[in-house]
């Protein structure tokens, strides 16, 4: 019998640094779990969602938090949520929210996350972000699809100074390497 033991964990685990001005967080037991809406069944599924979460799934762009869940409408029939999970069952708890009213899959694995905040998180994110940001253009609760230094990402507003970045895990130390630089960059 082996010694070794093999624990998951996220790729930006604990990461937690503040700057002059910002700071960088991965948040703890980051989980999302993508929602389908099954062809014929949307308004059941969507019906499923408010009554689950308390909140209707936004329109698509833009995101809704209710309590320490975060609603992502990523296409007309596809969602995002986001929450915090310590155990590795965030599809089934989502799933059985929804009682099958939609198709889930469980995403926390494929994506990395990060919460930029502070006066000047917009600041940094002008250096690497293609997208204005501005809070006439970009309000809060605001998401997009975007690219950073080359990397895909996930955007979103979630307050007047914060931003929840996401991106691969695959290349989590990558995108982390990005947002650092343009952080020194601004200091």
């Amino acid at each position: 019998m082996s010694d070794y033991h093999l624990i998951s964990a996220p790729p930006l685990a604990l990461y937690d640094q503040s700057f002059e001005g910002v700071s960088l967080i991965a948040p703890a037991d980051f989980a999302v779990v993508s929602i389908a809406l099954p062809l014929g069944g949307e308004a059941a599924a969507l019906k499923a969602i408010k009554s689950a979460f308390g909140k209707a799934l936004p329109d698509v762009g833009k995101s809704v938090l209710s309590k320490s869940v975060r609603l992502v409408r990523m296409s007309l029939d596809q969602g995002f949520v986001i929450f915090s999970h310590a155990t590795p069952d965030a599809e089934s708890f989502v799933a059985k929210k929804l009682k099958d009213a939609a198709y889930t899959t469980d995403q926390t694995d494929v994506w990395t996350g990060l919460i930029l905040s502070g006066p000047k998180a917009r600041t940094v994110l002008e250096r690497i972000c293609p997208i204005d940001l501005h809070g006439q253009a970009f309000a809060v609760n605001d998401t997009a699809r975007t690219t950073m230094e080359h990397l895909g990402t996930l955007i979103i507003r979630t307050g007047d100074d914060e931003f929840l970045l996401m991106s691969a895990s695959s290349s989590a130390h990558s995108f982390l390497h990005a947002i650092e630089i343009s952080i020194r960059n601004i200091a």
